[in-house]
């Protein structure tokens, strides 16, 4: 039986090695082409979401520095719950929940002179700045299901990004 010359086994394991990697990225390459036609094809399946509008006709005047939380009326929920998919909707209960809870921690801490206002069975967010000036705000124009809006009494209300609370409250606060 014939020897195999140590020169050549380091080459023929160079060349296996090589032709392991290529095989590894043609798969990679396919499956990855193959979600993303998968992925092209939901989208255009999907329609655009639009929140139901609330069943309430109420408003809620607010004249003093304050953080509004708003939050769908339960016929609004019904609806959004099946319009939604019930996998998406517990996972977008959850992020509300924890960004709700989080927001109402740091405004607590950093800003205790915003006064917290829930406002539920809403509709309309009449804010009175100082000088007399009104704003409303129809929340049925807001696609959010839930959302919080700050007020100074001296600027119009922003709608903040709870997930960015920090930084936005701190910016229109200071202006």
């Amino acid at each position: 039986m014939k020897r195999i010359s140590p020169c050549i086994i380091p080459g023929i394991l160079n060349i296996s090695f090589l032709f392991i990697i290529l095989s590894c990225n043609n798969n990679k390459n396919s499956t990855l082409s193959e979600i993303t036609k998968a992925d092209s094809a939901k989208t255009k399946n999907v329609s655009h979401y639009t929140k139901p509008p609330s069943s309430y006709q109420d408003t809620l005047k607010i004249s003093t520095s304050a953080a509004v939380f708003y939050y769908p009326d339960s016929l609004q929920m019904e609806k959004i719950k099946q319009l939604t998919d019930s996998v998406m909707y517990v996972g977008n209960m959850h992020e509300f929940f924890y960004a709700v809870r989080n927001a109402h921690i740091v405004i607590k801490k950093t800003w205790p002179m915003l006064h917290i206002i829930e406002a539920k069975k809403i509709r309309y967010l009449l804010f009175v700045k100082k000088d007399g000036a009104r704003e409303c705000i129809d929340l049925n124009n807001h696609n959010d299901f839930y959302g919080l809006f700050v007020f100074d009494g001296s600027q119009s209300p922003l709608l903040v990004d709870m997930t960015n609370i920090e930084t936005q409250v701190s910016f229109y606060l200071k202006q």
